[in-house]
């Protein structure tokens, strides 16, 4: 070993020594952290400054000093840590104040929307339906073509939609999940679908570009208006109220003929009229109709033999005639003061 090694081997010793009588000493955590610093730190702690000369010794010297110079930072490390233990044991423990107030805590809840959603589904369930989903960006045969709209259709158009390609397009409704559920399983089908859609909407007191959906479908023998009639009144009276009224007027979509609109008479105002539906004593609260053999020819379904209906639902507008919210952009605003109105909402 060379007398440089030899020197700096000594050195460390007298480090080591130095720092644990100076930790013994120690009065507080502070001062240990100022030792710990003074002899450990990666800039210019004392025992650093001695190991940063290795590379500069020979190669037969560099493993002796290498070796005391780790031996001397575990000594000092163990030192240390013996020190804050003594200096933790030996401090009196701080009285808890039982007169303090707690800290008001957030509990957290499900988003209106969700509770809808289950909700709706649950109550659909009741009736034998499965819950289905499907993919947020989807074809535009699945989105339009296979679903009876007409090229010309401005549902088609850039300005309407968002496009991703060429074909491809987010979904502007759920019922696009119908068609794959149609060409995946053959009928008896009942379904609920709930999910996000996009459309080129502006966003205001009652419209936005993201929204949330549920769809209904039913494929079967047999299936006429009147069971389409029965289905949506039983869910409208359990989701709403007993006795809420519910009328049916003629409507047009593309993908069911005959087709209706469902209102529902507004749970605020008894009928009367009020701000929410703007006087008018009804609420919209779904379109629905007979599926139309062209979607039925689209999938493969032999349209002589099954029949069918299907609904959609915009989730958010029911969870505002739920809970009477008057603007669908609270829905997706961070604001903790109204969620915090549905931690224990029903």
């Amino acid at each position: 070993m060379s007398d440089r090694a030899a020197e700096l081997v000594a050195a460390l010793a007298g480090l080591k020594a130095e720092a644990e009588e100076q930790i013994r000493s120690a009065a507080d955590g502070e001062a240990l952290q100022r030792l710990k610093t003074d002899y450990l730190g990666r800039k210019a702690g004392r025992v650093t400054a001695i190991l940063k000369e290795l590379p500069s010794l020979p190669d037969d010297a560099r493993r002796p000093v290498g070796q005391a110079g780790n031996e001397v930072k575990t000594a000092i490390e163990q030192a240390l840590a013996a020190a804050e233990a003594a200096l933790a044991a030996a401090s009196p423990a701080e009285a808890a104040d039982l007169t303090m107030p707690a800290r008001p805590i957030w509990r957290g809840a499900l988003h209106p929307v969700t509770t809808v959603t289950d909700e709706i589904c649950g109550i659909f369930r009741e009736l034998g339906f499965t819950r289905a989903v499907g993919p947020e960006a989807e074809t535009e045969r699945n989105n339009f073509t296979a679903l009876n709209f007409p090229p010309e259709h401005p549902a088609l158009d850039a300005q309407d939609s968002f496009y991703l390609g060429p074909a491809t397009v987010l979904r502007t409704h759920t019922s696009p999940v119908q068609i794959r559920v149609m060409e995946a399983y053959q009928p008896p089908i009942r379904v609920v679908i709930p999910g996000r859609c996009y459309r080129r909407d502006p966003y205001d007191a009652s419209h936005a570009p993201v929204f949330h959906q549920v769809e209904g479908l039913v494929v079967d023998e047999g299936i006429t208006f009147v069971d389409l009639k029965a289905a949506i009144t039983f869910f409208a009276r359990r989701f709403l109220a007993p006795g809420v009224k519910v009328r049916f007027r003629p409507s047009f979509f593309p993908f069911t003929e005959p087709s209706a609109e469902v209102d529902v008479e507004c749970p605020q105002c008894g009928g009367s009229g009020c701000s929410v539906c703007k006087q008018g004593g009804w609420m919209e609260l779904l379109g629905c109709g007979m599926v139309d053999p062209a979607v039925f020819e689209a999938v493969g379904v032999d349209a002589e033999r099954y029949t069918g209906w299907a609904f959609g639902m915009g989730l958010d507008r029911a969870a505002m005639i739920r809970y009477g919210i008057p603007d669908i952009r609270m829905l997706f605003d961070a604001d903790m003061r109204f969620h915090a109105q549905f931690v224990d909402a029903p």
